[in-house]
């Protein structure tokens, strides 16, 4: 498999088998300096190879140097990618063992050579792919003139992923083109955090452009693949594999190329995992990271250039500045954002249709496969596209009646906050924060009773309801952040979801009800302490007034953060006692249990206001309990008993009215800068 020129014997592997010397050969040639035609017989017999040796790291990584440097000159690489796209075709025409075998082999080689180029490549246009061609040459007479090869590539292997179904035939080769669109579109990881309109990505661009209706059924044969999640047989025969069987030279080359990488932060995986559960899953995981790459890119563009007149890839302008970013459409993203549900009546379908053919699947299926997968960060990241752009998804959510399917998956990897990455907590909130906006959602949590919560281990949870486990899990994910990662933002947003709970909490725990009121403390010791370094006077050092000043600026902001914290727990315990004192007994328990936390701030300025509901209901509860003759000590069953028999009596006298807080998610004005980057390391992860 060295740099050398020779011609190889054609006729040598004309036969079934192939001898090792004749597919030597065969690489020779095509990572050699003499350029083969793209009619040539050549790419029939290498395609048609079943390859069975094994060549050692060094000499692939030979081969991949020589191919890059004479690519330039025999453009081997536009043409396997033609061959390919010509194989793939075949194979949708006549489904035989051998265009399946030479369209593996294609994708596999492509893959291989592409992602040496991509990582080593010096210029920002992408010039060492060299996929210019000479139109005229023999081969090529039904090659559009003003069609690109990238462009002829990705319409080739996008229709055959959204046209072909998976099958035992077929699967194999779904698999790898899957790797190769993840190898095609990594050239945005030689690119900044944020898209430039000078960034040139040759081949998820060309995917951009497609035809609406290849988009949809891409959009929706990748969400099937995860659905379904079709099994790969690793352990049976199959003809477009080595004869034996076994993994051919092919599957191990791609192990060695996987490896040489200069940069390790752009490695990938090619190769079939070798154990049970990735066998199930690896296609379904691979579909949905192509699916996540594609719907979250973002094309840069500049008010100066010309946009294209495509209806499917048009201009997202969202500012008159000139020369200010603009941002393309992404059909991907729109198509997955218009996608159906299959159960709904097809005219009703038809009739809400956009632009293009609509994405149509069961979304049962899809809310099952979701809660299934949710351990999995690629699954929340696709959980999130979903209730946040497809607003019939969100509603389908909402209604569902075992909520816990997808909630509990949710919560349980909030509780193992520690082990998950910071992108990872914020995806599972947002998700919350999402589904919490809504009023219905929030009664029917409290509804749905949980008989155990077997993973979480400080304590028993039996006939625990499922907003009660939501909001200790809540409480619990703000202590873990306020000693570890101390983000102002995940505090905000746990916040923002007990916020929009509050109003319709329903028989909150006694548990749940005591970690409310614990959480106050919390914070308003954190508060109190502030407070006192603030105002100590020994904070004014002489020698150094100015870092003195400093030091006095940090503790201004960060006591002005935990005052809105603190203000926010209190409108959350005001709203529950305002508009669900009746139905929340242990609520009022937990209250009178600790109500000397609350004594520091009734007559703060920036908390007296909101303290006053509380010590009304205070007041209330403790004249009713001074009123009751009583023999014996007090027990925690008495003084429910009296707080349950004064509930059904409250008529909320005297509490003052403030306005709910009701927190909405908006994503960020330019989220490409945080998505794009983030699905890439979902990516990279699986690696």
């Amino acid at each position: 498999m060295g740099a050398a020129p020779s011609t190889p014997r054609l006729g040598a592997v004309a036969g079934a088998a192939a001898s090792p010397g004749a597919a030597e050969q065969m690489f020779a040639a095509l990572v050699g300096g003499k350029a083969y035609p793209i009619s040539s017989e050549f790419w029939r017999q290498l395609l048609e190879l079943p390859l069975t040796q094994q060549w050692p790291r060094d000499r692939v990584l030979q081969a991949c140097h020589a191919f890059a440097q004479n690519n330039y000159h025999t453009k081997h690489l536009a043409k396997i990618l033609i061959h390919l796209v010509w194989c793939l075709q075949e194979c949708m025409a006549e489904s035989s063992h051998a265009a399946y075998r030479k369209a593996i082999n294609a994708a596999y080689i492509s893959s291989i050579f592409l992602k040496f180029i991509i990582e080593n490549a010096k210029t920002d246009n992408w010039q060492e792919l060299s996929l210019e061609i000479d139109k005229d040459e023999k081969g090529l007479e039904n090659f559009l003139s003003e069609q690109s090869v990238e462009y002829f590539l990705m319409r080739g292997v996008l229709n055959y992923i959204g046209s072909v179904d998976v099958s035992l035939e077929s699967c194999y080769l779904h698999h790898e083109l899957l790797n190769l669109m993840l190898v095609l579109m990594s050239t945005q990881l030689c690119s900044g955090p944020s898209p430039e309109p000078k960034d040139v990505h040759p081949f998820i661009d060309a995917a951009m452009l497609q035809d609406s209706s290849i988009v949809s059924s891409v959009v929706q044969k990748l969400l099937l693949n995860f659905v379904k999640r079709p099994r790969i047989p690793l352990n049976s025969s199959h003809p477009a594999f080595s004869d034996d069987g076994g993994p051919g030279v092919l599957q191990r080359v791609g192990s060695v190329a996987a490896n040489f990488v200069l940069l390790p932060y752009y490695t990938f995986n090619y190769l079939v995992s070798s154990n049970a559960e990735g066998a199930s899953s690896q296609l379904a995981d691979n579909s949905l990271l192509v699916l996540l790459i594609l719907i979250h890119y973002r094309k840069c563009i500049t008010m100066s250039e010309s946009f294209p007149s495509s209806n499917v890839y048009t201009s997202d302008l969202n500012t008159n500045v000139k020369d200010a970013p603009a941002f393309h459409d992404n059909p991907y993203y729109k198509a997955l954002s218009n996608a159906k549900d299959s159960q709904y009546d097809r005219a009703d379908v038809e009739g809400n249709a956009q632009n293009g053919l609509v994405v149509r699947l069961s979304f049962a299926s899809l809310f099952d496969a979701l809660g299934t997968c949710l351990k999995d960060e690629s699954s929340v990241l696709l959980l999130y596209s979903l209730v946040h752009g497809n607003c019939d998804f969100q509603e389908y959510v909402l209604v569902r009646t075992d909520l816990d399917t997808l909630l509990m998956p949710i919560l349980e990897m909030l509780y193992n906050a520690s082990r998950k990455t910071s992108n990872q907590i914020y995806m599972l909130l947002i998700v919350l924060l999402i589904l919490s906006q809504d009023s219905t959602f929030n009664a029917s949590v409290h509804k749905l009773v949980l008989p155990s919560v077997p993973w979480y281990h400080e304590r028993l949870m039996h006939q625990t309801s499922l907003g009660s486990l939501m909001v200790v899990i809540l409480i619990r994910t703000i202590k873990y952040n306020l000693s570890k990662l101390r983000d102002v933002y995940l505090h905000t947003n746990c916040l923002a979801i007990l916020a929009n709970m509050a109003p319709h909490v329903h028989r909150l725990s006694a548990y749940a009800s005591q970690r409310l009121v614990s959480l106050f403390d919390m914070l308003s010791r954190k508060y109190t302490k502030l407070a006192e370094l603030k105002n100590d006077k020994a904070i004014k050092v002489i020698s150094d007034q100015i870092e003195a000043d400093n030091i006095s600026d940090d503790t201004s902001t960060e006591l002005h953060i935990y005052t809105d914290f603190l203000r926010i727990v209190l409108e959350i315990i005001n709203a529950i006692l305002t508009y669900a004192l009746p139905r929340n007994p242990e609520v009022v328990y937990a209250i009178l249990h600790r109500q000397e936390v609350f004594q520091p701030f009734k007559n703060h300025p920036r908390f007296n206001e909101l303290l006053e509901n509380i010590y009304t209901v205070l007041d209330f509860f403790n004249s009713r309990m001074d009123m009751q003759q009583l023999d014996g000590e007090w027990s925690v069953d008495k003084v429910l008993e009296v707080i349950n028999k004064n509930c059904r009596s409250w008529r909320g006298e005297g509490m003052k009215m403030f306005t709910q807080l009701r927190f909405t998610y908006e994503q960020e004005s330019h989220p490409e800068e945080f998505f794009i980057p983030y699905a890439w390391r979902v990516v990279l992860s699986r690696g």
